[in-house]
């Protein structure tokens, strides 16, 4: 029977919202009989569910695995078959989800070329290895919504005046004044495309093999609503909105966050969760902090966003031993209120972005960084400026060489200041997300990177799945001690309340070697006091001053270690993290 809310279907209230969404988009269409494709598109004239308001759809069991769907290799399974039986050998009961990178035909940008989204690339495997791999794990999966690739059928057929695609493409005149636009590359904003008779000039945020679709064309947002749909049949329940903040053009702006790209955004929001009210939300956008923040909106935007700021302003404070940025970083960052949180990583198949820090580190703490980061084997990616400069957009390198020392140079806390940077990671409100390459402790891979001719793969290790497991196993490779540890951490924040990605936090003044901040559960029992030194020398912390109660027992939930003496205090080891809790 069709759900109802008050006197009206569910079908009838769902129809407004999409119509109303649409008057924002495109003012000037038929918005009625738009609002019925879409419908139709998702069946949602068949099927309409009804989303509870600001429910968390989350608990502090979440996390995730990123990963490439060819990172784990074996002779006698497909890729997608061998990363599904690495991932159900190593993390089951562990970690519940799981992001497999672009799993499409592709062209370039390592999947983000999308040449067919209805396709799992025949290299990979196809939709019944997806299939079974959702109904073991939480199943994200990205949406390449800004731009497809030069080879995808859509841009064929608008080279050569056919549908579908003779109008999903934006040209532009290269006279008009294009410098305010936002760009994330150094190449050339538009690209020459010609017929013969008539050069058109087709708009390429990211490069030219990755052409930008114009959303101004009603049908351009039908092709992808159609492809979420099939995408919720596959079992995907996460959404990963890949660069959604550069969807919409218009001349004479930044064309970046435009209030038409929001509004895009509370349309898929409203159709996805009606057709599923378990299916999450998430963007991914790379830009400043303030300007991340606004895609909560009111709670009808992304489920999640990431949180940008965190990989950059942590390794930061781990390298130079001082976390007073990362301190006021996450002072300022407001709760996020039930039904939405933060997704929380540390490393990912991209580098480690800049501008997320711009207003919180000055231009020499930048560099300072940077420049460590080139000691350790990084590479530095670029992005224009609309003065025709350029600007280091982001930093590529292994987070495990990102931290074998300090701005010192390297020393012996590699091991432990990793270790501290997931802990933090695992304690911070919001949801946790694991690049698979730093749970097994990967290094920078040169040698990938020089084959391949840009600086990303530097981090994109591909691994035989036998290598990989006798690595992991030995007690004394530094991928088996840190696998061991990151698994202890894990199990360990799977069974504390205060861990909820939703659990009150607040940051904690204890000085700048220490990184701390107090967790407490939702229902108030439970309190964790999170402790990170992150600095190479020992600190001591007075456990007055954290405020511990003496009524209650705490003990450090690490390494099981009573603190009793609430006079008392403890001292950190160079890059040790405890979390001291009242149960």
């Amino acid at each position: 029977m069709t759900q109802t809310s008050g006197e009206l279907p569910i079908e009838e209230i769902v129809r407004r919202k999409v119509c109303g969404h649409l008057a924002a988009i495109y003012p000037d269409r038929d918005r009625e009989e738009i609002a019925r494709e879409l419908l139709r598109a998702m069946r949602l004239d068949e099927d309409c569910q009804t989303p509870q308001s600001h429910r968390n759809l989350w608990d502090q069991t979440d996390m995730v695995v990123i990963t490439y769907a060819d990172t784990i290799l074996s002779g006698d399974r497909r890729p997608l078959q061998a990363l599904h039986h690495f991932l159900k050998e190593h993390f089951t009961m562990l970690i519940n989800s799981v992001h497999i990178l672009p799993f499409f035909p592709y062209s370039s940008d390592d999947g983000f070329a999308v040449i067919d989204y209805k396709q799992v690339d025949p290299a990979l495997g196809d939709w019944n290895d997806i299939l079974r791999i959702s109904t073991d794990f939480h199943l994200m999966a990205d949406l390449v919504i800004n731009h497809c690739s030069s080879q995808h059928r859509w841009f064929v057929n608008f080279q050569e005046g056919k549908d579908p695609g003779r109008d999903y493409f934006l040209a532009v005149d290269p006279s008009e004044n294009l410098s305010g636009v936002v760009r994330p590359r150094t190449t050339p904003l538009l690209r020459a495309v010609s017929d013969g008779d008539e050069t058109r000039f087709v708009w390429c945020t990211f490069g030219h093999d990755q052409v930008d679709l114009d959303f101004r064309n009603p049908q351009v947002l039908l092709e992808m609503v159609d492809i979420v749909r099939l995408y919720l049949d596959m079992g995907v329940r996460i959404f990963r909105l890949d660069a959604v903040a550069f969807l919409w053009k218009k001349i004479g702006s930044r064309c970046i966050n435009l209030e038409e790209t929001h509004e895009i955004v509370r349309l898929l929001r409203t159709l996805i969760e009606h057709a599923d009210p378990n299916a999450i939300i998430i963007t991914e956008t790379n830009i400043p902090n303030r300007e991340n923040l606004s895609y909560f909106g009111n709670a009808n935007e992304a489920h999640c966003i990431y949180n940008f700021s965190l990989p950059p302003l942590l390794v930061n404070s781990l390298v130079s031993g001082n976390c007073r940025h990362l301190k006021n970083w996450l002072m300022s960052m407001p709760p996020a209120q039930n039904g939405t949180t933060y997704f929380n990583f540390i490393a990912s198949h991209d580098g480690i972005g800049l501008r997320p820090v711009e207003g919180l580190l000055s231009d020499d703490e930048q560099e300072a960084l940077i420049q460590t980061m080139e000691n350790f084997g990084g590479q530095i990616s670029w992005r224009a400026l609309d003065d025709g400069n350029r600007k280091p957009y982001e930093i590529n390198i292994s987070l495990f060489d990102a931290l074998k020392g300090t701005t010192a140079g390297e020393d012996q806390w590699q091991l432990q200041r990793f270790t501290c940077a997931h802990a933090v990671m695992l304690a911070l409100e919001g949801i946790p997300g694991f690049y698979l390459h730093s749970l097994v402790a990967g290094t920078n891979d040169c040698r990938r990177m020089a084959e391949h001719g840009h600086n990303r793969a530097i981090n994109r290790r591909q691994w035989q799945e036998g290598d990989l497991n006798r690595k992991l196993a030995d007690p004394d490779s530094h991928h088996g001690k840190v696998f061991r540890q990151l698994r202890h951490l894990i199990r360990v924040r799977r069974n504390q309340p205060a861990f909820h990605p939703n659990a009150t936090q607040f940051t904690l003044h204890l000085g700048e070697q220490i990184f701390a901040f107090w967790r407490q559960s939702m229902d108030r029992r439970q309190s964790i006091f999170c402790l990170n030194n992150i600095s190479d020398t020992p600190q001591t912390v007075l456990l007055s001053s954290i405020n511990l109660i003496g009524t209650d027992k705490w003990k450090d939930l690490i390494s099981g270690r009573h603190f009793e003496d609430m006079l008392g205090s403890v001292t950190l080891a160079p890059y040790q993290t405890l979390w001291i809790t009242n149960q």
